[in-house]
């Protein structure tokens, strides 16, 4: 779709399923791939991102198999990757370019990794100065920081390495690629990021030493298959969830969604701002908590929010906005400068949509201050290609005084390929074209 309308309703009701996770079927592929023998992924995210991380280790020589949400992957070993024909694209995917930076340092052989225009803007010194430390030889635009990328992998040795940010792509490209080196590989943070990469290494049997900002991981294991359930994008719920809170009259509830304490940021921020949430049916898979959320409408009140709190939310932001400018009082977001270089300058973006919405909202330096308790106008509005912006919005629209057009909505396959059809089953009413 290039753009839909979105029309304001009266209420919302239902049950739906989230998506998978994006950060755990990507790297579900990954580590199946290098494990050795079949690895079954189910529930997995059928969207643009995930499909090209298939496409690329396709390209690398692995077997993988899809029918409906269930993927098979038939494992190469530690060292059975091949080199590939072509150049390896990544689309829209960070994870991709960063996380197979990692993996394909380890390799003797050369490879190349592009995408589209905004992943060639997206920096990439931050996974390749530490790469090249191990070893590799990367060559990129700027040095190295801009793709397309060129890496000749190979003899890399472990490092210890003090990343100046918390993210989990950094430090999952650091400890793949500390799967290939000699001796050990340690990655420290100043503060915790998402960990999915290392609950899951322990799913494929592979042996690491933690501490709360640290992680150490021995090179040459070996991986062992595993069958895993992908739990539903709490990043892709955050969307439903802000409408639950915000449409009159709703009760929605998300099943299965994942509860990891490192992504839960969003729940806790929306709590403290009165939403009304409930945790019900609480599992585990593989290390990964699940649950199913019930939300209900809610009178929120703006909150401050900063500090070690922004990379279990980093993602959310933008539909955190969306909550802050329907809500009472002032809503700041500090230390946020991260998301200058996502896939569209959020703050910026944040700010030239709200705007066109009717919001009172001030950008700062590293994130943004939102005056709240004026109900949404509605606008025509621009996505940026950006899929949570264009989420956002959708989610504006839901609330608003008038019909909401979101330009450029076509990148909402990115994360929630089912998006439309989802809020259409809730209530929503939805067009696109």
């Amino acid at each position: 779709m290039k753009k839909i309308f979105v029309q304001p309703v009266d209420k919302l009701v239902g049950k739906t399923e989230i998506p998978g996770d994006k950060s755990i079927s990507h790297r579900s592929i990954m580590l199946g791939a290098l494990a050795d023998g079949k690895t079954t992924v189910k529930h997995f995210l059928l969207s643009d991102d995930c499909l090209n991380t298939i496409e690329c280790f396709k390209e690398l020589g692995v077997n993988i198999e899809v029918t409906g949400d269930e993927v098979v992957i038939h494992g190469q070993g530690i060292d059975g990757l091949k080199e590939p024909n072509d150049i390896l694209e990544v689309g829209n995917s960070g994870t991709t370019m960063r996380l197979m930076a990692g993996i394909l340092a380890g390799q003797s052989f050369a490879s190349v990794l592009t995408g589209d225009a905004t992943i060639r803007r997206r920096p990439m010194a931050r996974v390749t100065e530490p790469l090249k430390l191990m070893g590799a030889n990367i060559i990129g635009r700027e040095q190295g920081n801009l793709a397309p990328l060129t890496i000749q992998g190979g003899s890399l040795k472990g490092i210890e390495y003090h990343s100046s940010v918390a993210s989990a792509q950094v430090k999952s490209a650091i400890l793949l690629a500390g799967l290939f080196a000699d001796g050990w590989t340690e990655v420290k943070e100043p503060a915790k990021s998402r960990n999915h990469t290392e609950l899951m290494l322990k799913g494929f049997q592979v042996e690491l030493e933690e501490s709360d900002l640290a992680v150490r991981i021995k090179g040459r294991q070996r991986l062992s298959p595993c069958d895993i359930y992908v739990p539903g994008d709490i990043s892709s719920a955050a969307f439903l969830l802000v409408a639950g809170c915000l449409v009159p009259d709703s009760e929605l509830t998300l099943l299965n969604v994942g509860l990891n304490h490192t992504r839960t940021g969003i729940i806790d921020v929306l709590s403290e701002m009165g939403a009304r949430i409930e945790i019900r049916n609480r599992w585990n898979s593989g290390g990964e908590e699940l649950g199913d959320l019930v939300v209900s409408t809610s009178s929120l009140k703006g909150v401050r929010i900063g500090g070690e709190l922004i990379p279990r939310l980093i993602d959310e932001i933008p539909i955190i906005a969306i909550a802050a400018a329907c809500a009472s009082g002032v809503t700041e977001i500090r230390d946020a400068e991260e998301l200058r270089v996502k896939e569209s300058n959020r703050i910026a973006a944040i700010c030239e949509q709200l705007s066109k919405l009717g919001v009172r909202i001030e950008e700062l330096p590293d994130g943004l201050r939102i005056f709240g308790g004026k109900r949404l106008n509605g606008a025509v509005t621009q996505s940026y290609g950006d899929h949570r912006i264009a989420l956002s919005l959708a989610i504006a629209g839901l609330v608003a005084t008038e019909q909401v057009v979101i330009e450029g909505a076509g990148c909402i396959a990115v994360s929630f390929p089912n998006f439309v059809r989802t809020l259409e089953n809730l209530g929503g009413k939805v067009l696109g074209q």
